[in-house]
């Protein structure tokens, strides 16, 4: 487990006071009902490189607020961030609210949880 310093923790916290936030459990019983919307990995090009949740599309949290709105036009436009751990997509998720944004979720345990999940990876190769 990664340690984060206190400056990017604070960040984190107080982002989480104004997102939506789910757990992999969540995530999955959305999946089952269709209704889970775009999965998108926040993480930085070597890491979706490695290995993805199947399905999800890569805008990495360095990008994501540049190119988003050509991605999905539609604010309204149900997405799901993940990153390693849920820090990266909480703060890219208050962003896109900010940028007007309706329907953003962040994956709380992000990469780790998908992978423990059982859901289908794939990896860049793939």
């Amino acid at each position: 487990m990664k340690h984060h310093s206190e400056g990017f923790l604070a960040l984190v916290s107080d982002a989480k006071k104004r997102i939506h936030e789910i757990d992999i459990e969540e995530y999955k019983r959305l999946r089952e009902t269709g209704q889970a919307g775009q999965l998108v990995d926040v993480r930085e090009d070597h890491e979706w490189q490695a290995a993805h949740a199947a399905g999800a599309i890569h805008l990495s949290k360095g990008i994501i607020e540049r190119d988003i709105e050509t991605t999905f036009p539609d604010k309204d436009t149900k997405l799901v961030l993940y990153c390693g751990g849920g820090y990266r997509s909480a703060l890219a998720t208050d962003n896109l609210q900010k940028m007007g944004y309706r329907n953003i979720i962040s994956l709380d345990g992000g990469w780790r949880a998908i992978k423990d999940s059982g859901l289908p990876l794939e990896s860049a190769s793939s």
